[in-house]
């Protein structure tokens, strides 16, 4: 496995999957990349659990 270059869905720039990330989401049994960053990826987590109140 190597680092994959990705861009976000959300904001459109290129952020870096690594192979750390990569083993990560192959043991939870994740089967699809991300499709955002770790910035929107958190942002839209806050969001989120801004509505559940």
């Amino acid at each position: 496995m190597e680092d994959k270059t990705l861009t976000c869905k959300d904001c459109g720039q290129e952020f870096t999957f690594t192979t750390g990330e990569q083993e990560f989401y192959k043991e939870k049994g994740f089967e699809n990349d991300p499709v955002r960053c770790p910035d929107c990826r958190r942002a839209r987590k806050q969001q989120k659990n801004n509505r559940s109140f």
